[in-house]
């Protein structure tokens, strides 16, 4: 059952004035303004239908800002360094069920090969994020160029002859950690302090790699 308090806060922005909404939010008490933005962010971080503050999170923590065009990738930082701007595509994965475990994958809907030769031409960062009931477990950051024979032989399956009529498209290109964990540019940008506790929804694959990491550290 949605929170009362969150479902009028709702209702209120966008059927009535922002006065009201106001005066609604300034009558509630500390512990309950409290509990409606834990709801709230609980609500929409576990949306199945939209990934955005999973993606906005995973942008952040890695020093990206969102673009706020509709088409292009989902970010960009400048390097400084060498004076240009750098893109980056975010793939966020989120369960809630230890049987659909998070195995550092993501996909690229409606894929086609003239994208594919574009993102292999500007090579920007992937973002892989993992959350379990939106809290955010690891973030792993890499070139495109490492999914390059993986999406390439996706391709190639769904479209032999090298060409596509208008309007097909593969319409999802999976990916899992295994296509990229030996690739030279891949970086673990963010682990969780507790991802022990979250095992469960974890793959093997993860497990072992994170496992790992312990006999490297000094």
């Amino acid at each position: 059952m949605t929170n009362p308090n969150l479902r009028k806060t709702i209702e209120l922005y966008s059927t009535r004035s922002s006065e009201e909404l106001v005066q609604f939010l300034n009558g509630l008490s500390k512990p309950s303004l409290i509990a409606l933005c834990i709801d709230l962010l609980t609500l929409y971080f576990n949306d199945k239908n939209s990934s955005r503050l999973r993606e906005l999170t995973t942008l952040w923590m890695c020093g990206f800002q969102p673009n706020s065009e509709k088409l292009g990738y989902n970010g960009y930082r400048m390097d400084v360094d060498a004076g240009r701007r750098v893109d980056c595509e975010v793939k966020p994965q989120n369960t809630d069920d230890p049987r659909k475990k998070l195995n550092g994958g993501g996909s690229f809907n409606d894929y086609t090969l003239e994208r594919f030769s574009r993102d292999l031409e500007n090579n920007p960062i992937i973002l892989v994020s993992g959350f379990v009931g939106g809290k955010l477990i690891y973030i792993f950051e890499f070139k495109f160029e490492c999914l390059k024979e993986k999406l390439k032989g996706l391709l190639e399956r769904r479209f032999p002859k090298g060409q596509r009529r208008e309007g097909e498209y593969l319409r999802s290109a999976g990916f899992s950690f295994r296509d990229y964990k030996d690739c030279p540019s891949l970086k673990l940008a963010y682990l969780r302090d507790d991802w022990h506790s979250f095992k469960d929804y974890l793959s093997r694959d993860l497990i072992k790699y994170f496992e790992g990491l312990k006999k490297w550290k000094v």
